[in-house]
């Protein structure tokens, strides 16, 4: 068993020999893997040929490679590198380090890379994780800036580390992972920078283990190696002494071999610092250190940590809109221009839902989640069912609305998630020119039925997205037509009639069948030109023109209430009534915005009603129980009243008096049981 508050210090305990012999191990390990001896696997540890090394290193800083620049430096020399041999007579297949380089190409936003990482540490929320903490720290060894990632999750084993490391492998078997291709801690880390060291600690059947790893690209190109060789090291902790020992996993010399190029190639020079970076992770969780980041174009460092110290930006990326000059500010301060530099913008919005148990912590600060669809005002909901081949792929609710600021604001666009996890921010379907049609409309969906790419900052071109872009284009420009008078433009069409829910039966078309729908409480529904919410049922693609019935998921719902719109079950049918009479097709926003304001405290109302309904009914089940209760206790003591015998009592005056219990069984049954204290 792991003994209690042994995570903070943990004695390092080695051999005494091996604290004895601190001479030139370094030199002999990089000279050994120059010769293309790495091991047994594409990406393993370093085993050479050391029969003892030292535990600190006392050589020079490591220069990052010469080109900082990461568009720059794809090209890699590796005149100097052994040619590639056959090992024990087997074939291997061996990656080259360049593949690191171009293999992390695939992220062409930086922001995207450090999302990639944040996915990790959400999935492991199911494993307990309460945070994930996102901050600059210090490269010891030249004081150059690094970037930390740490979460509290269950931590990685040394198996699960060196399958981390590697490439295509992936345990997220569950459905609610974003995590799928076992190629995002690759592709992320060497985006960022050069270097990434790796510390995860992890307990399984009261085994604690401490796990480092390193991928450094550095490393790779100043030895001419040409496959990745990535030295890892492991330690468990001795239950019985308290002490943190070299896993039994391999023999020593291999431990020393990667120790030795740990300590030569990582930020810290000594084993003490190295296994001192456990001290804040706690009885779980993984540290990533991203150093050695890269530079952009214009020399600078991609990430900015100096511009706003809770904040990490993108150095020089800040937005010019062109626009009105009374407008400019609103717009360059919008969220969906500011995503694009600020990090803590970017990651309110990451993800369509958070669990309050769990934080985002940016350079000390809690990220606050933001919900885009209470941005928007005039707001419908319209269900759309993709199909291909004949069949139904699923359903989703797309939110759509004007967002508040418009008519003075130049942004409009869907922002599309996946899992939760937002892949398409304000991605813009329609283009305006002149007419200004579709401007400042957007919208909110989570399309499941999709699949994203590798970088997950996009969707692949499947017929089924070519669909949703042609239904998500005819929402913007229809919905744009039937209330852009709301906002002050001239309306094209007339005003539709406003809905109302009814309990009674009724069908909806259904992939070309009828599906019946469900019906519950009834709740007025009405249109966005009256009262800013809308239901639309589109069950066919293009039609979008008849409203009726549909029944939301539990996450459609939810989404709906973040909003101010819940209170409902879900569960409606939809009748026309007349339309609404708006003189000269327009309603101020002041008396417009009023109207939606009154409907969310209506709707507030009904959420309050339906909460003290439920406890009085948890209290009627309550009371109902302890009547029960006393029901039979009553019936016991009847029973018990009954086989005693006649009793004689002398009162005090000392005349005889004779009760029975019969009679007093007689008294009894003519009172409820409530009567009977």
């Amino acid at each position: 068993m792991v003994p209690r508050g042994v995570f903070r210090k943990v004695q390092l305990q080695m051999p005494k020999s091996l604290l004895e012999k601190q001479e030139s191990g370094e030199e002999r390990s990089s000279n050994a893997l120059s010769t293309g001896k790495s091991g047994t696997s594409v990406l393993d540890q370093a085993q050479s040929a050391l029969d003892d090394t030292g535990l600190s290193s006392m050589s020079t800083i490591c220069p990052p490679p010469l080109n900082r620049q990461f568009w720059k430096s794809g090209s890699y020399h590796n005149e100097h590198s052994a040619k590639t041999s056959i090992q024990n007579g087997r074939n291997y297949l061996h990656v080259h380090p360049m593949f690191l380089h171009s293999n992390a190409t695939s992220h062409k936003w930086v922001f995207g890379a450090i999302a990639e990482l944040l996915d990790n540490a959400v999935d492991e929320i199911q494993n307990g994780a309460k945070f994930v903490i996102v901050d600059k720290t210090l490269n010891p060894r030249d004081g150059s800036p690094a970037l930390l990632i740490q979460d509290d999750g269950g931590g990685m084993d040394p198996e699960a580390l060196r399958q981390c490391m590697s490439f295509g492998f992936s345990d997220k078997k569950e459905k609610s992972a974003i995590g799928q291709y076992g190629n995002g801690f690759k592709t992320s880390t060497m985006r960022l920078g050069t270097d990434v060291i790796v510390f995860s600690r992890h307990v399984e059947d009261r085994v604690l283990t401490q796990s480092i790893g390193l991928l450094s690209y550095t490393f790779l190109m100043q030895t001419g190696q040409d496959r990745i060789v990535v030295p890892m090291v492991d330690y468990e902790l001795n239950g019985s002494t308290g002490t943190l020992e070299m896993s039994r996993r391999f023999d020593r010399e291999h431990f020393m071999a990667n120790l030795s190029l740990l300590l030569q190639w990582s930020p810290y020079s000594n084993e003490a610092d190295l296994v001192q970076q456990f001290d804040d992770i706690g009885s779980h969780g993984t540290k990533i250190i991203i150093y050695n980041l890269w530079f952009n174009d214009d020399g600078e460092m991609e990430l900015d940590f100096d511009a706003d110290p809770q904040d990490i930006r993108i150095s020089g990326d800040i937005r010019k809109v062109e626009t009105l000059p009374a407008l400019k500010s609103v717009n360059e301060q919008h969220i969906a221009n500011r995503l694009h530099y600020s990090l803590r913008v970017y990651l309110s919005i990451l993800y369509l839902q958070m669990p309050e148990s769990f934080k985002i912590v940016l350079c000390g600060q809690n990220v606050e989640h933001h919900n885009i669809a209470d941005d928007l005002k005039y707001i419908e909901y319209i269900l759309y069912r993709p199909q291909s081949a004949g069949f139904v792929e699923g359903e989703v609710v797309t939110t759509v609305g004007f967002l508040k600021e418009a008519p003075n604001l130049n942004i409009h666009g869907f922002n599309v998630y996946y899992k939760n996890r937002l892949i398409l921010p304000f991605w813009r379907v329609v283009n305006y020119s002149t007419n200004l049609r579709g401007r400042g409309v957007a919208g909110v969906l989570e399309a499941n039925f999709i699949e994203p790419t590798h970088n997950k900052q996009d969707f692949e071109r499947t017929s089924l997205f070519q669909k949703l872009e042609v239904r998500l284009k005819e929402m913007t420009l229809e919905y744009w037509d039937y209330h852009c008078g709301l906002i002050g433009y001239q309306v094209s069409k007339k005003v539709r009639a406003s809905v109302y829910a009814k309990n009674s039966s009724h069908s909806v078309p259904h992939g070309g069948h009828e599906k019946p729908i469900l019906l519950g409480q009834s709740l007025p529904l009405t249109t966005s030109e009256a009262f800013g919410v809308a239901f639309r049922d589109e069950s066919k693609q293009g039609s979008g023109m008849k409203r009726k019935a549909v029944k939301l998921t539990e996450t459609e719902r939810a989404n709906m209430q973040t909003t101010g719109e819940g209170g409902f079950n879900g569960n409606w049918e939809i009748e026309e009534i007349q339309p609404v009479n708006i003189p000269d097709n327009r309603l101020k926003d002041e008396e417009a915005a009023k109207i939606v304001q009154e409907h969310k405290k209506l709707l507030a109302k009904c959420v309050e009603y339906e909460k003290s309904e439920k406890e009085l009914s948890d209290k009627l089940a309550w009371l109902t129980s302890e009547l029960g209760e006393a029901q039979r206790e009553y019936s016991r003591l009847l029973g018990e009243a009954r086989s005693l015998g006649p009793i004689k009592n002398e009162n005090n005056s000392g005349y005889p008096e004779f009760s029975s219990t019969a009679g007093l069984i007689a008294e009894s049954e003519t009172l409820a049981p409530s009567q009977i204290s």
